[in-house]
């Protein structure tokens, strides 16, 4: 059985837990509080030294980290990878995307504001230019959904999962969603996904 490091509240391990539970595939969680240094303990260290979850342990392989390699790697020969080259590299331009431009922005705001506790004047300047990034992200996945029900070859992938962990709680950031009609009937189409589940489930 997979055992998962995680933090529930984390949206990079939600896109974990959301591909294990598509798949109905078993794991055993493994809770820790980012918050007290939980993933900087010399034990947990050692399985992985960037000291972050989620962190996924492989029987018979060893450890796996960074959420887009753990659900690539679990994802493999299903549904959720396109088999098309093109639309398996749109998928990734997807995942990229996620990394590079939407979680550092709305992710880290929403992890300021919901699990620090830090208020806007205490953040002044860097809040401003984190919520700024963080609308030209949705603007970009806004379009990209565009006439369409999921984000790639007209189905339900891994760049879905990806998208969805951080953008459908990015009101926990101060984001409004509400001039984005794409992306709010996306998310209530990812959320009648069977196998579905809110952020913080086990």
């Amino acid at each position: 059985m997979y055992r998962l490091y995680d933090y529930l509240p984390s949206g990079n391990g939600y896109k974990v837990r959301l591909v294990l539970k598509q798949l109905a595939l078993p794991y055993e969680l493994i809770e820790l509080d980012i918050k007290i240094g939980a993933t900087r303990t010399p034990e947990f260290l050692a399985k992985n030294p960037n000291g972050r979850i989620p962190l996924l342990e492989i029987p018979g392989k060893g450890c796996l980290a960074e959420s887009h390699a753990i659900i690539s790697f679990l994802a493999e020969g299903s549904a959720l990878i396109p088999d098309e080259p093109y639309q398996r590299a749109r998928m990734w331009q997807w995942l990229c995307f996620e990394q590079y431009n939407l979680e550092p922005n709305i992710g880290t705001v929403r992890f300021w504001l919901k699990m620090l506790g830090k208020t806007r004047a205490e953040l002044g300047e860097k809040l401003i230019e984190k919520k700024k990034s963080g609308y030209a992200a949705l603007d970009v996945l806004e379009d990209g959904l565009r006439e369409r029900n999921f984000l790639v070859a007209d189905q339900f992938t891994l760049a879905d999962i990806s998208l969805y962990a951080y953008t459908h709680v990015a009101h926990e950031g101060g984001f409004d969603l509400a001039p984005y009609p794409n992306i709010r009937s996306w998310c209530d189409r990812v959320s009648s996904q069977p196998h579905w589940a809110p952020i913080t489930s086990i």
